[in-house]
């Protein structure tokens, strides 16, 4: 079987400086914020080339979290609108609701299926406060238009990167084009920890303090509580687990983008509709795509996922229920979003990983080209 994603082989990898790591962390004798969540977040600032790195639990905590902040900081109230795809993963609107803000769900552009500028600006209402964008499948969304819309009418941008670790549009990564930006490390995301973990990146000095208050029990002194807050620390033995595989991000990225290269090139299937290659040819120093995730639609999706797992190719439907059709949000479920319903009805995940070699993805790329429709 070609597995979609080989995590073992991954992080086999690095099983010593993983091994290592830990045992440092275990000799410290010290286990939460200690120096290696210092250290990482250090280091994943200068990353994403922005001021401050909060680490936190995980990428859910870094949305709400964040909104959270700007609520307590009277830049948010209850009810306002936060506009964001009604094509993403349920996790950003949890984000919204959990704060108890209104989600306005918009449309994507069919060719990225990242959120659409024109349809963005279209929504906007005198209870606008913020826009969600989400960096699907590795590729930034166009940022420089939504910043754009973002001050033409005093808006906050919360960017949604958890898919997106060093993507980046010219030479600005994601995490450093809005004011703020979640991060998740979950173990399948290109920087992955080998647990839950998460952080929020911004160059705003007061929400970076309030943030570091509100995932600490609300407290900056032990005992002194500022905030009704939670507890949501990026944990001492993560951090040191991807202090090791920062390192090797950008390399394994380039790794993404060369079997991505392979599958647009070999892929003559007509029936497939393959990812946008933005970071391709002439405009390869103007956006770079990361590839989380690389993505096709097709019609007959359960057919063809059943020929690819028939001939021991393992494929991912990300995602197969809108959240406007999930049970947790009922009351969407009377609304149309056919941009959103068609995405989720045809796409499919194809293998991409930094260990996948290119034998395999030959492998992959004969067997979907003799599927018949």
């Amino acid at each position: 079987m070609i597995p979609f994603l080989d995590l073992k082989t991954i992080n086999d990898q690095y099983r010593d400086m993983l091994i290592d790591a830990a045992t440092r962390v275990i000799d410290s004798g010290w286990y939460i914020q200690g120096q290696e969540v210092n250290a990482f977040e250090n280091e994943f600032s200068n990353y994403c080339g922005v001021k401050h790195c909060i680490g936190v639990a995980n990428g859910l905590d870094a949305l709400t979290l964040t909104l959270r902040a700007w609520k307590e900081l009277g830049k948010l109230k209850e009810g306002d609108e936060v506009i964001v795809p009604a094509n993403t993963y349920i996790a950003s609107i949890l984000s919204i609701t959990e704060n108890r803000l209104t989600p306005v769900l918009v449309e994507p552009d069919e060719a990225t299926y990242n959120l659409c500028p024109e349809k963005t600006e279209a929504a906007i209402t005198p209870r606008t406060k913020a826009i969600l964008p989400v960096h699907l499948y590795g590729q930034l969304a166009n940022m420089p238009t939504i910043m754009d819309i973002a001050e033409r009418y005093n808006l906050l941008v919360l960017e949604d990167s958890a898919q997106a670790h060093g993507a980046s549009i010219g030479r600005r990564k994601a995490g450093s084009w809005g004011h703020a930006s979640g991060f998740s490390f979950y173990p399948g995301k290109n920087l992955g920890a080998l647990g839950d973990a998460g952080a929020i990146t911004t160059n705003d000095d007061e929400l970076a303090s309030v943030l570091r208050a509100l995932g600490n029990y609300g407290s900056h002194k032990k005992y002194e509580n500022i905030y009704q807050g939670t507890n949501s620390r990026l944990d001492e033995m993560q951090a040191a687990f991807l202090r090791v595989k920062i390192k090797h991000l950008d390399n394994e990225a380039q790794r993404r983008r060369e079997i991505a290269a392979l599958y647009n090139k070999g892929i003559k299937n007509h029936h497939l509709v393959l990812p946008l290659n933005v970071h391709h040819d002439e405009i390869e120093s103007i956006k770079s795509h990361v590839f989380h995730l690389y993505t096709v639609r097709v019609k007959k999706r359960e057919s063809f996922q059943a020929h690819l797992s028939n001939n021991k190719v393992q494929t991912l439907i990300h995602y197969p229920i809108p959240p406007h059709k999930q049970l947790a949000y009922s009351e969407w479920q009377h609304k149309e979003y056919p941009i959103t319903e068609m995405i989720h009805k045809e796409i499919l995940s194809l293998p991409i990983s930094p260990v996948l070699t290119n034998k395999q993805v030959q492998a992959v790329i004969d067997i979907v080209n003799d599927y018949g429709f």
